[in-house]
């Protein structure tokens, strides 16, 4: 018997073993007996519903949601000291969700980060270009006076130099 022969006819019988329990738990739960074609239709339905066209296209091409955070200072504060850099745009926060349903979300954020003062010949220059991009998510909370991110939850996804042609 050739391999793929064997792979489908395991298939066939690991589908036709959960068939048969779905069909007896049906039986032993609702005391009667069950309704094989509707059963098959809803599983076929369920099925289609997941891999139809305006699901994945909802996954695939949703656009994330701009949000506003009340506490920006204490995740600039956050993502600094992780990021290892000495300061991040607090103007310039972006923050997007993809769920915005319910009270808690994952959110997205991406700033532009600050080394340290760079020294030359004993002078402290302090340059007024970014040197970071930093991407991280965190979990927030809708609460009565916004969107508030726990800072405790903040993971750091990347973190990109950026090349400056005058270095």
């Amino acid at each position: 018997m050739s391999r793929t022969l064997k792979i489908i006819l395991i298939l066939l019988l690991f589908i036709g073993f959960f068939e048969a329990g779905l069909l007896s738990s049906y039986t032993i739960i609702t005391s009667e007996a069950p309704d094989v074609k509707g059963l098959i239709d809803l599983q076929i339905n369920t099925i289609g519903e997941i891999f139809s066209s305006e699901n994945i296209n909802s996954v695939l091409i949703k656009d994330p949601e701009q949000i506003n955070i009340t506490n920006k200072i204490d995740v600039a504060e956050n993502l600094s000291r992780l990021a290892k850099v000495d300061g991040v745009t607090v103007d310039n926060f972006n923050v997007t969700t993809y769920s915005s349903s319910g009270d808690g979300m994952v959110i997205n954020i991406t700033t532009l980060g600050y080394s340290s003062p760079n020294t030359k010949s004993g002078q402290i220059i302090l340059s007024g270009t970014p040197d970071y991009i930093i991407t991280a998510t965190a979990l927030a909370n809708k609460t009565n006076r916004g969107i508030t991110v726990d800072t405790n939850t903040i993971k750091i996804i990347s973190i990109l130099k950026l090349h400056s042609g005058n270095k």
